[in-house]
């Protein structure tokens, strides 16, 4: 698509994302719409203020054509992998789901997350405790990895080993 100057004008896409590698800055997503891979690079990922994303994530992008192919030049919407309501943790195994996703996202602040290890800690605004956060949760929630002092929305619950995230957004949907 050319705009009024000649220009390559953005397009609105809905894709899934192949992968992704945060270490490498970049990553691919297939269109639902079919075509060419699309380029994902983590300063676009960054704007949308998240630094990695995770396969199978479903994302709303605007994309445009350039000389080295079709790239992401804005993130408009990030969708969890579709998944079951099967608790993904054993902790949460006797709890009702419904009950989880009514709690609120909380504004939280990753204190360390080691994707080796599959866990990390957020600390939530206000609150001095620390926040487990477990490997499994984020891929639930559309993400693969956190960084230090990473912006987040969570929703927490006091589990069996104590305070841990059940889900986690973007930050801007907390609402407290």
């Amino acid at each position: 698509m050319v705009d009024d100057r000649g220009m390559n004008a953005a397009l609105r896409v809905r894709g899934i994302v192949k992968w992704f590698d945060p270490t490498k800055g970049y990553g691919f997503i297939l269109s639902d719409a079919g075509g060419p891979d699309i380029l994902l690079h983590i300063n676009v990922l960054r704007n949308f203020g998240q630094s990695s994303i995770a396969d199978g994530t479903i994302v709303e992008l605007a994309i445009q054509n350039t000389e080295r192919g079709v790239q992401a030049t804005e993130i408009l919407e990030i969708l969890p992998p579709l998944r079951d309501e099967t608790p993904v943790l054993s902790d949460f195994a006797e709890l009702d789901m419904s009950e989880l996703h009514a709690k609120p996202l909380r504004a939280a602040r990753v204190k360390w997350f080691d994707k080796g290890k599959g866990f990390g800690f957020a600390n939530v605004f206000g609150c001095p405790e620390d926040i487990f956060l477990h490997v499994e949760v984020l891929r639930q929630s559309g993400l693969s990895d956190l960084q230090p002092g990473e912006a987040l929305a969570i929703r927490v619950i006091n589990g069996k080993r104590g305070r841990m995230a059940v889900e986690v957004m973007p930050w801007e949907a907390a609402n407290d």
